[in-house]
């Protein structure tokens, strides 16, 4: 009986180990975020009170896949954008996502951004290609309006990019 259990227990742990193998990915992003009615909104166009406005976003992300289920496999993500400068304006964003991507390349996340405008949260969905190690993100973001002492207005986002495996 001792026989059997280690051999299921060497057998288990080889297993998980082998699903566990972390890949890292990084790569650079770039996008077009329409930013609604507030404070951060009136810092780009100039007016108080302004309307809604957009602003192109450049940036970097890395990815670490986890968990590997072979349908489906978890991802976490930091991604660092900064936004505004074709306006001359400085608008830096921090995300983390944690999330998930199939085998077919729909992805989806959530997680904790950082912004001038305070501390929210990020919600994102998106499909990615694959050729080889190129993979080709294109995912559309939301975040909810921040109301931490400047109301920072919700953001909508489309980016595109790519990444290449970094093992």
């Amino acid at each position: 009986m001792k026989k059997i259990f280690l051999t299921f227990i060497v057998t288990l742990g080889l297993t998980i180990n082998s699903n566990a193998q972390i890949q890292s990915m990084a790569g650079p992003r770039l996008g077009v975020t329409l930013i609604g009615a507030g404070e951060t909104a009136d810092i780009l166009t100039g007016n108080d009170e302004g309307p809604n406005t957009f602003t192109t976003q450049y940036g970097w992300q890395w990815e670490s896949r986890f968990a590997d289920g072979g349908v489906i496999t978890g991802l976490a993500e930091w991604v660092v954008l900064l936004g505004g400068m074709e306006k001359g304006k400085f608008l830096p964003s921090i995300s983390s996502l944690i999330g998930f991507r199939t085998v077919d390349g729909f992805e989806a996340g959530m997680g904790p951004n950082l912004t001038l405008g305070g501390l929210g949260m990020v919600f994102g969905i998106g499909f990615t290609a694959s050729s080889g190690k190129l993979n080709m993100p294109f995912n559309i973001v939301y975040s909810p309006s921040k109301d931490n002492g400047i109301e920072s207005g919700s953001t909508f986002s489309i980016l595109v990019g790519f990444n290449i495996a970094t093992e």
